[in-house]
């Protein structure tokens, strides 16, 4: 089945910003083009899979940029900040497929039998390259959970058929990905990647101080650098702000500590808030509702695992 001719394959544009599930479970769509929809940093609950069908394709995860080809696979672990890394006229053909799915997806398919979210924790990279025949094979699965509906010899929509397809489609992609990322040699060489000795510093260093006060000034003689030659250089690599990137990782480690069972005062204090209402409205900017509300979907979700 042929991705860019097939009318029933779920799409999103290039120009799409949205790094939100609207579906409870899953989401599967093809982009197609240099998607400048996401060149912010952004990061979310649930894990996302890029393939690349066509062209190329290059995004930022952490400290490393990884340029893919055709039929690499990048696999994004949960909260991992990342974002697309432009390179000019290199990814007009790019076309990929997307898939989101949730924690929580993953265990029921999973069943307490296999662990199908261990793929995104692996290897020491996060991309990989499979044999043709295996390639296919997810590649199959991908599509067609992309397709829009499953129509009856009758020319009827059946969408109970589909979710039930899809289920066991989501199942077989995961089964079989998990066992290929076991083997190393699958994933990417470092030729693939740049490193970013820079991000990581910083991001190491904020870590570890999460919970203090931490300044520019600070970051830039940790890296040994000038105030405003760090500021430039930093925004260079990332896109964003090193006050945004720091307060990106509070959220980050808040979320996890209100997943763990803390309050949501113990959280915003021991991730460096200087108050609440800071934190809240940073929250809500990124999270779109409120850190009570968070909980609640949470425990919703994850009380069952």
């Amino acid at each position: 089945m042929a991705a860019g001719t097939d009318r029933k394959i779920r799409r999103l544009e290039a120009t799409d910003e949205r790094q939100y599930m609207l579906n409870e479970h899953y989401e599967v769509y093809e982009k197609q083009g240099a998607p400048v929809g996401a060149m912010s940093f952004h990061y979310h609950d649930f894990y996302e899979i890029i393939y690349v069908c066509e062209g190329e394709y290059s995004s930022l995860l952490g400290n490393r940029t990884y340029h893919m080809k055709k039929g690499d696979f990048l696999l994004i672990d949960q909260n991992v900040m990342h974002k697309y890394h432009y390179m000019e006229k290199k990814h007009d053909s790019s076309r990929r497929i997307i898939l989101w799915v949730t924690p929580k997806q993953l265990a029921e398919l999973g069943g307490g039998d296999m662990d199908l979210s261990a793929c995104f924790r692996k290897g020491d990279s996060c991309a990989y390259h499979f044999p043709i025949y295996y390639e296919e094979l997810l590649q199959g699965y991908l599509l067609k959970l992309a397709m829009t509906d499953m129509t009856e010899a009758s020319g009827v929509p059946c969408a109970g058929a589909k979710k039930v397809l899809d289920r066991g489609l989501l199942t077989l992609f995961f089964v079989y990905l998990n066992v290929l990322c076991g083997r190393r040699e699958y994933l990417t060489d470092g030729s693939g990647w740049a490193f970013h000795p820079l991000v990581e510093q910083v991001s190491v260093y904020m870590d570890a101080h999460l919970a203090e006060r931490i300044t520019v000034d600070m970051l830039a003689e940790q890296v040994h650098m000038s105030k405003y030659y760090f500021l430039r250089k930093f925004k260079e690599l990332t896109g964003i702000t090193v006050h945004s990137f720091l307060t990106h990782k509070r959220l980050i480690r808040a979320c996890q500590e209100i997943k763990k069972g803390s309050g949501i005062t113990q959280a915003w204090q021991s991730c460096g808030f200087a108050d609440y209402s800071s934190f809240l409205r940073n929250f809500r900017a990124v999270y779109g509702m409120t850190p009570g509300k968070y909980r609640e979907v949470t425990e919703a979700d994850y009380g069952s695992l």
